[in-house]
């Protein structure tokens, strides 16, 4: 089973890497606003899960810089597990200003939350 997943993750990796997403175009005010916005962003991830790079197309396209985090690194994990409530990615960690910190799972919401948040840019 191990190769297999291993073999599908590699695949999928050669694809995204094929069919990469070309970013879109903004102004430079418009971007810095986005970045402004998303710099507080970190997305928890594995990189050949085809959720994830569900995800990161998605950021690709849309010209979102966000830090992404590796959940195989056993800090991360930990950090994830701990703080998120469960080991499972993707996972968005969004700090407020506030220090608050809010964890959202599930590549769809993951995209439907950020599409929020940049709508008006």
């Amino acid at each position: 089973m191990k190769v297999i997943r291993w073999i599908l993750g590699r695949l999928i990796i050669l694809l995204d890497f094929i069919f990469s997403p070309k970013p879109i175009l903004r102004d430079k005010t418009s971007q810095d606003l986005v970045n402004t916005i998303t710099n507080r962003y970190k997305l928890y991830q594995y990189y050949a899960c085809p959720f994830c790079v569900k995800v990161r197309r998605f950021l690709r396209k849309e010209s979102i810089n966000i830090e992404f985090i590796d959940a195989k690194d056993e800090f991360h994990k930990k950090d994830l597990t701990q703080n998120g409530g469960m080991l499972k990615v993707p996972c968005l960690r969004v700090g407020s200003k506030k220090n608050q910190v809010k964890w959202i799972y599930e590549s769809n919401e993951i995209i439907n939350f950020i599409s929020k948040e940049i709508k008006s840019i």
